[in-house]
């Protein structure tokens, strides 16, 4: 066999646009707003199920407060990237790329194939828009 017909990412970036930012700005802005929802709404289940938990003694009661502060600190956490991210998306700069995705392309290979040249494709857009490829 003299060469083999193989599949290799190809990275997508994105030039960074105004309406580009604008548009992860404002998904970034929803998915805070929604992890605060949430993060809310599990500080008063757990108020909730303490309350309820109370009369059980007070082991439930610990073995709950436990498990309540471990979920409440994942969730701290995960509010905390959202926010880190976002305020990352507000600091992009114009011009500037990010990652944008991956797709596949078959590629043909032979023996003396340059393997890693192949695997560093990318493609570049600009509002939705290709605008080059890079090997």
């Amino acid at each position: 066999m003299d060469k083999m017909i193989v599949r290799v990412p190809v990275v997508i970036k994105a030039k960074v646009t105004e309406d580009l930012k604008a548009k992860i700005i404002a998904d970034m802005k929803r998915q805070v707003q929604a992890a605060e929802l949430d993060f809310e709404q599990f500080q008063f289940n757990a108020k909730r199920a303490l309350n309820e938990q109370s009369a059980a003694g007070p082991e439930a009661v610990r073995g709950l407060q436990e498990q309540i502060e471990y979920e409440k600190a994942q969730r701290g956490h995960a509010l905390q990237e959202l926010k880190d991210k976002l305020e990352r998306a507000q600091n992009l700069e114009i011009g500037s790329e990010v990652g944008h995705g991956t797709l596949e392309r078959s590629v043909e290979i032979t023996i003396g194939s340059d393997l890693e040249a192949l695997m560093g494709a990318e493609i570049v857009v600009e509002d939705g828009k290709v605008v080059g490829f890079r090997a």
